[in-house]
């Protein structure tokens, strides 16, 4: 496993973390598998582990926090998420700070996390939607404040709505938060415009997620493709998303080199920009944390091949489905 420094936090952080969505609350998730994937990235040089209050609520937290306590002797360092007061993801450009995070909401579930850890200080604690209209909002920011100060949080982040890589460039600027959570792959590579070098001007610790757009970059999706009602990809995958979708991975499957996966071409695509610090895929077998770890032994994409990867940008825009 190879790390890299996080920003100002100043954690080497392993290049391939854990992200901890799919351990509670999706369909086809084995316990014992999970406990076992789990003990397993952390044998590998795992060392950054992503999770949420509104990952089953707090279920995915409480797991986060067993493996926290199994592996004491160890320097694990994990993010945590704040759900918006409304519930509603993604947020909506006309929703207001107290519909989503009124300070008073903001010490609530920080006091929540802090007991599904079974920590006294949060590592991380993130915004779980923004908007960048908020920046300038004082109730945030003193609870923000006072967080720090009474040794509950150690840092600050945000994970950024769905195709929105610049909903939180103003924000970044108040000096508040240290980290930034955003959707980045072969498809989404818009982060790299702004957000990006803004994170370097400022030192901001940048996560990648979905790195797989959601399964598609598996490559294994079909137009035909469904899921369980149960699970929230049904409504993710609509046949207006699921198609194109799908009709994009199949153009990559001509440029995945011999011996390797679509799935280990998209990590090694995003490995090969320095501005991430760490990527999050979803990890719920023990297969996948082997696979999706190996992928961090500083090997570079071929430069063609990374030109060329680059060439499929698939700039999107949020949809009442995109969520």
């Amino acid at each position: 496993m190879e790390y890299r420094r996080f920003g100002r936090t100043d954690w080497n952080v392993s290049e391939i973390g854990y992200g901890m969505w799919g351990l509670a609350g999706w369909t086809g998730s084995d316990q014992d598998e999970v406990g076992q994937s789990l003990d397993r990235s952390v044998e590998l040089g795992c060392n950054f582990f992503d999770t949420a209050w509104g990952y089953a609520e707090g279920r995915s937290e409480e797991i986060l926090g067993d493996v926290l306590k199994k592996y004491a002797q160890k320097r694990l360092h994990y993010g945590t998420k704040i759900p918006p007061k409304n519930f509603t993801w993604p947020s909506k450009s006309h929703f207001l700070l107290e519909d989503c995070f009124p300070a008073e909401h903001i010490i609530e579930y920080t006091e929540k996390s802090l007991k599904n850890l079974a920590v006294d200080c949060i590592d991380l604690q993130q915004f779980h939607v923004w908007e960048d209209a908020w920046a300038n909002n004082d109730d945030w920011k003193e609870a923000v404040t006072k967080l720090k100060q009474q040794g509950k949080v150690k840092h600050f982040g945000i994970s950024v709505n769905r195709w929105e890589p610049n909903n939180v460039l103003e924000t970044l600027k108040t000096g508040l938060i240290d980290t930034v959570q955003v959707i980045y792959n072969i498809f989404d590579q818009n982060p790299e415009d702004e957000l990006f070098p803004l994170c370097k001007k400022l030192d901001i610790g940048v996560i990648a997620r979905v790195p797989f757009d959601e399964g598609t970059l598996t490559g294994l999706l079909t137009k035909e493709t469904t899921f369980p009602a149960d699970d929230w990809r049904s409504t993710y995958f609509v046949p207006e998303n699921l198609i194109p979708s799908v009709e994009h991975a199949d153009a990559l499957k001509p440029l995945v080199p011999a011996g390797m996966t679509m799935p280990e071409m998209a990590l090694r695509f995003i490995l090969g920009n320095d501005d991430v610090h760490t990527i999050i895929p979803g990890m719920r077998k023990i297969r996948h944390v082997e696979a999706n770890i190996g992928t961090s032994d500083g090997k570079k994409l071929d430069e063609n091949l990374r030109l060329k990867l680059k060439s499929h940008r698939w700039d999107r825009t949020p949809t009442e489905w995109s969520q």
